[in-house]
């Protein structure tokens, strides 16, 4: 685990609770997406799971079954690829989306499953249903840079060229990446 994300506070079960979860009455909300947090990290340049600030360059993201196939396909094709349509999930450090890619049930496996629908389902959010699999690939990606645009109601990102790509099926392959990691930050 990452140290900024085991300073997190913690469920009642000891698991850290991300920077953009919302609570209610005193228990996190892990399928939803807190709007004020999330425009916080935005502006502040603050990673969506541990909220510690992102250096200027590269941030990561983890990425579901359809966004994984179109990267493998625009760099299998040698093109650029950007997310034309804005997405509401906020970027982070490389270690946090690995930590976040193996430890999310539903971002960690293909045949997960969500156990919440969005409150208002939009063109952004309705893929967020309950009993929605991952589906197969996915994949933790890392961006140059990103943009985002903060609305009366939600917070929309768009991710610019593609610096690294570790597709998964089941994200327990990226543990060996994940402690790599951890050892350089901690040299």
């Amino acid at each position: 685990m990452p140290p900024a994300v085991g300073e997190r506070p913690r469920d009642g079960r000891g698991y850290p609770v991300p920077a953009i979860t919302p609570w209610e009455e005193g228990e996190p909300q892990f399928a939803l997406t807190d709007f004020e947090r999330s425009a916080a990290c935005a502006r502040e340049r603050r990673c969506s799971v541990c909220d510690r600030p992102m250096a200027k360059g590269p941030v990561w993201r983890v990425v579901g079954a359809s966004e994984s196939a179109a990267i493998a396909e625009a760099l299998e094709r040698g093109r650029p690829y950007r997310n034309l349509a804005p997405t509401s999930e906020g970027p982070g450090h490389r270690a946090c989306m690995l930590y976040a890619s193996m430890v999310c049930p539903y971002l960690a496996r293909p045949n997960a499953r969500r156990t919440t629908s969005a409150e208002r389902a939009d063109e952004l959010t309705a893929h967020v249903v309950r009993g929605a699999a991952r589906g197969t690939e996915g994949a933790v990606v890392g961006f140059a840079e990103y943009e985002y645009a903060v609305t009366a109601d939600q917070v929309l990102f768009r991710f610019l060229q593609v610096v690294e790509f570790l597709p998964h099926d089941t994200s327990d392959i990226h543990l060996d990446e994940l402690r790599a990691e951890l050892a350089r930050q901690a040299r």
